[in-house]
């Protein structure tokens, strides 16, 4: 049986062994351990050496989507792997199933890897899992990925911050928790890009694309038009795609482009000289 055949979330639960008198007796495998490791950007060179060695000692990885295959040449002929998708607008794996099956492998003595694109903990559900690992009494290892936010803006020879014109950097995402609304959304667009101006802030925003055409009208209420803004789709991989444009164009611009997920969203004056060399001056305010 190959590592792809045994089917999803089949694990032993303790063996059995029997007593002098021959009479079935359970036994419990000794306990495994869990790790959560950044898978990072897609690109397999931007693992970190951590995670590399976490997933050469796996005998279980539990596999998101947007981890790039290649990043699987570094496990085991023998580990198990198990996908569990996870994707905005898709048909996903459960998140109380993913869970359950983790704390399941780690009782069967299962050397368990969760590998997530990007990193764990940045829009990841990271903090969830490792929660209710602890909860089932596992203690659990975070591995950091580098997250798509800052390999889409490296790729794009673009800094975060920078001291003439971000001091800080804000990381959000752009789609709500399922049962809200627009008129209901956890963030407050209108005040946060409000902030972002007065503050001279980056703003970073994940799964952003499907909801653009709300995004820019929220954010127009706080940011001048002419603010820049970068899509990456597909950062740090071969078939990355980009588009360079100014708040006020930014829905027309990705559905010109047909970007769609996985993509994220830049918006801020750090991207002044990459737009300027790649926009006409109408562009932007004088």
């Amino acid at each position: 049986m190959s590592r792809h055949d045994r089917p999803k979330g089949q694990f032993r639960m303790g063996g059995t062994a029997q007593n002098e008198k021959g009479a079935p007796m359970k036994t419990q495998a000794p306990q495994g351990s869990c790790t959560l490791v950044g898978a990072g950007p897609g690109d397999p060179e931007l693992l970190t050496l951590k995670a590399v060695s976490a997933i050469r000692a796996a005998s279980v990885l539990l596999v998101d989507d947007l981890v790039n295959e290649a990043v699987l040449g570094d496990a085991q002929p023998h580990a198990r792997i198990v996908r569990v998708g996870k994707r905005g607008g898709c048909r996903s794996t459960p998140q109380d199933f993913i869970e359950k099956l983790m704390i399941a492998a780690v009782r069967d003595g299962e050397t368990v890897v969760r590998l997530k694109g990007g990193d764990p903990f940045i829009f990841g559900r990271g903090g969830e899992e490792v929660e209710h690992l602890r909860a089932a009494g596992i203690e659990v290892t975070v591995v950091n990925g580098i997250t798509a936010g800052l390999a889409g803006a490296t790729a794009l020879g673009v800094p975060l911050t920078h001291r003439d014109h971000a001091q800080g950097v804000i990381f959000l995402t752009g789609h709500a928790k399922t049962g809200a609304t627009a008129q209901h959304s956890p963030i407050d667009w209108r005040r946060l890009a409000a902030t972002a101006r007065e503050a001279r802030l980056t703003l970073v925003i994940y799964m952003g694309v499907a909801g653009a055409r709300r995004l820019q009208q929220e954010l127009l209420h706080g940011l001048p038009p002419d603010t820049p803004v970068a899509v990456i789709q597909h950062a740090s991989l071969p078939q990355q795609r980009q588009v360079i444009t100014t708040l006020s164009q930014m829905y027309t611009d990705i559905a010109a482009a047909g970007l769609g997920s996985p993509a994220v969203i830049v918006v801020g004056d750090v991207l002044r000289g990459v737009a300027a060399a790649q926009l006409p001056a109408s562009h932007f305010g004088t």
